[in-house]
């Protein structure tokens, strides 16, 4: 089932639910925007170098950002509105780790920077795509790398694309298996949700 339609039903659920219990204005904050994540996993010759992130938006949310930043009404992004963009749309989410929690061997990885930002309008339709620089030494045993993509304050709803949600790059020097699976030690949205997570095993070829 597409990932977009599993985040729906538990829409429809936590609406349902809003119906039989009023806890006060403001408590449930239901997504208002929706990304669809690709993820590149990025190696060179001494292992994982980086993770690169691409993010297609809504139409609703790609509609607003057009309106403000596409000064030329081009239907383009060019290089000064995409500056202006990161500004004003993007540059905050250091704030939240950009969305992306990292753990390398199940130890913690903090996003505190990126890099490479891009962004671009096609169609009526906005993508981001950022790297989060990531440098993980492949070794003789495997390493893993997860990372699980969620908005705590359920704001922006993320999920995996049905299609290629996982691609691998430079990886000439290393064996590499992926996997994605629903991340069920981690909740949120009053444990109602939990998160998707991308799972990818590396070890230096024999």
């Amino acid at each position: 089932m597409h990932y977009l339609i599993r985040y729906a039903m538990t829409l429809i659920v936590v609406l349902a639910a809003g119906v039989f219990w009023d806890p006060g204005p403001g408590a449930f904050a239901h997504p208002h925007v929706f990304i669809e994540e690709r993820v590149k996993f990025e190696f060179d010759t001494k292992g994982l170098a980086g993770i690169r992130m691409v993010w297609t938006f809504d139409d609703m949310f790609s509609t607003m950002v057009a309106e403000d930043f596409d000064r030329n009404k081009n239907q383009a992004l060019e290089p000064e509105e995409v500056a202006e963009v990161k500004k004003g749309m993007f540059d905050n989410l250091v704030n939240y780790g950009y969305y992306a929690f990292v753990k390398i061997d199940t130890k913690p990885f903090e996003v505190k920077h990126v890099s490479d930002f891009k962004a671009r309008l096609h169609k009526g339709v906005l993508t981001y795509e950022f790297l989060i620089p990531c440098p993980v030494a492949a070794a003789a045993q495997p390493r893993v790398v997860t990372l699980t993509s969620f908005d705590p304050d359920y704001y922006c709803a993320l999920f995996f694309a049905e299609t290629n949600p996982t691609l691998i790059s430079g990886a000439s020097a290393v064996e590499v298996s992926a996997s994605i699976r629903k991340e069920m030690e981690t909740s949120y949205y009053f444990g109602m949700v939990n998160p998707w997570q991308q799972r990818v095993s590396f070890r230096l070829k024999p």
